[in-house]
């Protein structure tokens, strides 16, 4: 039986680990050739090799998604490898200005300043790469898609984070927000070329970049029996199966949408 998305071109940033390794796995197990775009080149080749497992294509390229001439050489190498992109989901990004995924926050000191405390720089990076660097790969992506007159599927990764409130992570929850609403206008303006643009909004996930919490018994046990209604955090594949179900034919009446696999801690 085909794959859901059998025979389709997906170029997946962030995807070394989490939830962009996860998706491309997932991915690849319906068929999809995956295009895995990181800074962890290392991590990267581990990803293509895990796709090619399943007996599906996949190539690496190297890329910072806040340079725009990387964003635009991705796509490009996606095309000149597999001929055009279908799908793009966006999962790079960073908790705060210079994270590496596995860093410990806590120990470099890098959660929990203010607004009026936080240095420009540290606020423009954070910006710079979750808002900006998404913009950027969409707009080299769409142009592609658009030239190839195919339609596509777009799939942001955001975060509960774009419509929560923590002290600290003004920079980290504005740039969510912002993937949000760059999320509908998108959806709105590539329309009319039969691309949908939707999003995904996490909450805490098993992933290297929540580690920290994870080690915080007081915490996990809070969000455990107060905050999530199904009693435990989620799982990359629940996020990448999100996105499965975005980037198929069975989401083709979805644009401009943001689904939450949160495990219901908007129900209290």
């Amino acid at each position: 039986m085909p794959g859901r998305l059998d025979g389709k071109i997906a170029v997946i940033t962030g995807g070394a680990s989490g939830i962009g390794r996860a998706t491309a796995v997932r991915f690849a197990e319906e068929g999809a050739y995956v295009v895995v775009a990181d800074l962890l080149a290392g991590r990267g080749a581990e990803t293509v090799q895990a796709v090619e497992r399943l007996g599906r294509r996949a190539i690496f390229v190297l890329t910072n998604i806040k340079e725009e001439h990387d964003c635009e050489a991705l796509a490009a190498a996606a095309v000149a490898e597999f001929g055009r992109i279908d799908v793009l989901v966006a999962a790079a990004g960073i908790m705060y200005a210079g994270y590496v995924s596995g860093d410990d926050p806590t120990t470099a000191g890098a959660l929990g300043r203010h607004v009026v405390d936080k240095a420009l720089e540290h606020w423009q990076e954070v910006l710079a790469v979750n808002l900006t660097g998404t913009m950027l790969t969409e707009r080299a992506v769409a142009r592609r898609m658009i030239g190839a007159g195919k339609g596509g599927s777009i799939i942001n990764i955001a975060s509960h984070g774009a419509k929560t409130v923590r002290p600290g992570s003004a920079d980290y929850r504005a740039s969510k927000a912002g993937v949000w609403m760059l999320t509908k206008v998108l959806a709105v303006e590539l329309a009319p070329h039969k691309i949908r643009v939707n999003a995904i909004g996490p909450g805490l996930i098993d992933t290297p970049m929540s580690e920290y919490i994870q080690r915080d018994e007081a915490v996990m046990q809070n969000w455990l029996e107060n905050v999530s209604p199904l009693g435990r955090i989620g799982r990359p594949e629940d996020v990448a199966n999100t996105a499965l179900f975005l980037a198929s034919e069975e989401a083709s009446f979805y644009t401009g949408e943001i689904l939450f696999p949160t495990g219901g801690i908007f129900t209290g």
